[in-house]
């Protein structure tokens, strides 16, 4: 019976489901400069005791962090007191959205809905830096965190001696939620790079992520949420340029343009949101990372436009994604070639192929219309529409884009969910092999247990075009089971050679992918490891009538180190099938080249690493 206990202790631990704690009504005029003088933050009491994250997650975190909430009719506070050591901090950048790894931040979680699978990242550091981004799915994967989302909210900070303070004002406009409700769920993690611990207001195990919502603590309302009056934001824009094309003094762009267009961001309710946008310039958005791709295929990198981020899981978060339970954190570049496949991806919205050299240009975009967020507590909706203009010198056809997708709440965190794009090419005689439409319906059933142990998707998606080809479908399943000491995930899907999402993301066709991965952890808690795993993965591609065609198969070593370095090493073995000559030495044909139709195997090792990046030189090497 001791025994069964005992075994029983560590489950409850973390299953244990902490009191509601109550959100104070306040009246008091609270000045945001870090400085938390105001009677209002000495007379309400500290949200719950920080736990550690790591280095361990069943110790109390060694120095507190005493964070507070209050509310007013227009906004939620937060404050925080970090305790530390010493002041020395370490803040690697002064640039907004940055990283929470190897830096001093605390940052704060709100799910409005009480879903735990949708909700708000507001952070900040002992500089006043900000941060904010949308989670979704749960947030158990570094892919599901949404970093390029923007809004209006404060912030500030102050140095003391043995601690550091932050005063936070977030608009209710800012947050979308039910009106009327007094409950949303809520957690705070920390970063305390003096002495190297992770620490978060609610226990989470090592093997779930620090942001997973599955672990929060529910926070009551004095008195209901109501609607802070309309709420409604427009950036408008004016530009002009000119340009001149020497090669082709026909070219419609030469001489001088002037733009004039905007967008509009609206409330319809306090959980359905609608983004307008006429004319849009996305000048100002952020640059892409450059990444080097060594593969035959395409990689996505992540939507960036304001326009199309928020609720993007709506739009964008169907198909397939690449997850490896065991790559370190950083190891995420933000989206980057994170799926296997999407019948929608945003980013087809605003380029076209020039018809005349067959490269990918940029196709104006007239307007778009995008109505996304929350009915209720079960059920979310999206509708975007968007059209792009003729452009007669290039061969580019204007179309029409409309996305339709509903998803519905089952269980605790998980949902069914439905997609319909369509594509109507305007004028298709413009162009070369334009189809007059291309058309994706699919239905996906993503699943995660309370507990975040179980994870889960089941999809099927289907094309239809104007030639109406066979085998138009696209399906698969994934399911990983995650417990502290070991991790099992299996993954496969299946593409058909006609399927055809001409505005999603589809790299590869007729081909069924398998890729299971296997491993155990271990926590010697040494003064050099804090925790490695063992184990072996296997990604298999392979085709009808020609068989396998890719395989990457061999074990793996990752390692977390005591410093907060980390390491995925892996030894492979590969097979590659080719379907055309490959002049593998760029000899332009003077050395003999890999023939179509032949088969090869070989071995590489892999190396993810990334050094403590609290020391003022720190190192990544990624493959």
């Amino acid at each position: 019976m001791r025994l069964l206990l005992l075994l029983c202790l560590p489950l409850f631990a973390f299953a244990q489901t902490a009191p509601p704690y109550q959100v104070k009504f306040t009246t008091e005029k609270i000045k945001i400069d870090g400085v938390l003088d105001e009677q209002t933050w000495a007379a309400i009491p500290t949200i719950g005791t920080f736990w550690q994250y790591f280095p361990a997650d069943t110790l109390k975190a060694v120095y507190k962090t005493e964070v507070k909430l209050t509310f007013d009719d227009k906004n939620i506070y937060v404050s925080a007191k970090c305790h530390a050591q010493h002041k020395n901090y370490v803040v690697l950048s002064y640039r907004r959205d940055y990283r929470a790894g190897s830096n001093d931040n605390v940052s704060f979680i709100f799910d409005t809905f009480n879903d735990r699978t949708n909700a708000f990242l507001f952070g900040t550091n002992p500089l006043g830096v900000m941060r904010e981004a949308l989670l979704y799915n749960g947030a158990t994967d570094n892919t599901f965190f949404s970093e390029f989302w923007d809004n209006k909210w404060t912030a500030e900070s102050k140095i003391y001696d043995n601690y550091w303070t932050t005063e936070v004002a977030i608009p209710f406009t800012t947050l979308r939620f039910k009106e009327g409700t007094t409950q949303w769920l809520f957690k705070s993690y920390r970063f305390d790079t003096q002495i190297n611990e992770q620490s978060t207001v609610v226990q989470i195990p090592q093997n779930q992520l620090i942001m997973n919502l599955g672990y929060s603590i529910p926070i009551v309302f004095e008195k209901p949420l109501r609607k802070t009056g309309a709420n409604i934001s427009l950036i408008p824009y004016i530009a002009t340029g000119n340009s001149q094309d020497f090669v082709n003094p026909k070219n419609p762009n030469n001489g001088t343009r002037f733009n004039v267009g905007g967008d509009a961001k609206i409330a319809v309710t306090s959980g359905l949101n609608l983004d307008l946008t006429v004319n849009p310039d996305f000048s100002n958005v952020e640059a892409d990372r450059q990444i080097i791709n060594l593969t035959r295929f395409d990689i996505n990198l992540p939507e960036q436009r304001q326009f199309f981020l928020e609720n993007s899981d709506l739009f964008s978060g169907f198909g397939s994604y690449v997850i490896n339970p065991f790559l370190p954190p950083q190891g995420n570049l933000g989206g980057a070639g994170n799926q296997i496949l999407s019948p929608f991806f945003s980013r087809q919205i605003g380029i076209a192929k020039d018809s005349t050299t067959g490269l990918g240009v940029p196709n104006r975009i007239v307007y778009g219309a995008r109505l996304s967020g929350k009915l209720d507590d079960n059920w979310r909706v999206g509708l975007l529409n968007a059209q792009t203009a003729d452009d007669e010198f290039k061969g580019i056809s204007g179309a029409n884009f409309a996305v339709a997708s509903v998803q519905r709440k089952v269980f605790s965190r998980s949902n069914i969910a439905a997609i319909f794009v369509n594509k109507q090419t305007l004028h298709p005689e413009m162009g070369r092999n334009l189809s007059s439409f291309n058309r994706v319906g699919g239905l996906e059933y993503n699943f995660t247990s309370r507990d975040s142990r179980w994870q889960g998707k089941a999809y099927y998606h289907q094309s239809f075009s104007e030639n109406k080809q066979k085998d138009a479908f696209a399906n698969g399943f994934s399911l990983m089971y995650s417990v502290l000491k070991y991790t099992f995930r299996w993954a496969h899907d299946w593409v058909g050679k006609g399927y055809d999402a001409e505005v999603g993301f589809v790299p590869r066709k007729d081909f069924l992918r398998i890729n299971p991965t296997l491993g155990f952890s271990f926590y010697p808690r040494t003064r050099l490891v804090n925790r490695y795993s063992v184990g072996v993965a296997l990604e298999q591609y392979s085709m009808p009538n020609v068989g396998v065609t890719d395989r990457t198969a061999g074990p793996f070593l990752s390692m977390s180190f005591q410093s907060s370095a980390r390491m995925l090493l892996s030894l492979n073995q590969n097979y590659t099938y080719l379907f055309s000559d490959f002049d593998a030495l760029r000899s332009n044909g003077k050395l003999p080249s890999l023939k179509q139709g032949g088969s090869y195997t070989y071995y590489n090792a892999s190396l993810n690493y990334f050094s403590d990046q609290r020391k003022k030189w720190w190192l990544f090497a990624q493959p």
